[in-house]
């Protein structure tokens, strides 16, 4: 079972995370930021990845904090449910429209943790959340899943339908990543025999 259990406790949040990777895309997530809550049920509902996420943070002073620590705990629930990689496809685009918007994502489970962020949000705000999060949560989950991560809009003038549609490909190309490759299914997807560093 590909499944991770990751908690973090600081002085600004309390963070738990507990996610399947092959599971079937059902969520349950509860950080006190509701469109932040709306983006990660797409992202596990696009990923296939079951996801229950709990999160306490200081949302008296904002919403950063928060949105940054379930990024980080995120992004170590990952690395420890894929292990050592053994079987998966490894990488994994995605085109994905919304309405307006048309944003790409490409990442490399590979071990070495980058982020190519090519998204301006036209507005600072969606609601009372700060646009600006959604580059700093993906950030996170990239630096500590061990993700190579490429995301850039094409076309949009909503920032929700962007930001959603950044989330939704993301994920679509994770469940591509992530799934087992049939004709390697017991092999490190890699000539260097290993994907950990």
């Amino acid at each position: 079972m590909r499944t991770a259990k990751i908690s973090r406790d600081t002085a600004e949040t309390k963070i738990s995370v507990e996610i399947n990777l092959d599971g079937t895309g059902k969520y349950d997530n509860r950080t006190g930021v509701g469109f932040f809550d709306h983006m990660l049920d797409q992202l596990s509902r696009h990923a296939l990845i079951d996801m229950t996420v709990r999160a306490e943070g200081d949302l008296h002073i904002d919403d950063h904090h928060t949105v940054e620590d379930v990024g980080i705990a995120l992004g170590k629930a990952l690395s420890k449910a894929v292990g050592d990689k053994r079987g998966i496809r490894r990488y994994g685009s995605c085109l994905l429209p919304m309405d307006d918007a048309l944003v790409r994502a490409a990442l490399d489970i590979s071990g070495r943790p980058y982020l190519v962020w090519k998204v301006n949000m036209p507005t600072e705000k969606i609601g009372t959340f700060d646009t600006q999060l959604v580059q700093e949560f993906f950030t996170a989950l990239a630096m500590q899943g061990g993700l190579t991560l490429h995301v850039e809009c094409l076309d949009g003038f909503n920032s929700h339908h962007i930001a959603e549609a950044a989330f939704k490909a993301v994920a679509q190309a994770l469940r591509a990543a992530l799934e087992t490759d049939p004709r390697k299914s017991g092999d490190i997807p890699s000539t260097k025999g290993t994907l950990s560093e």
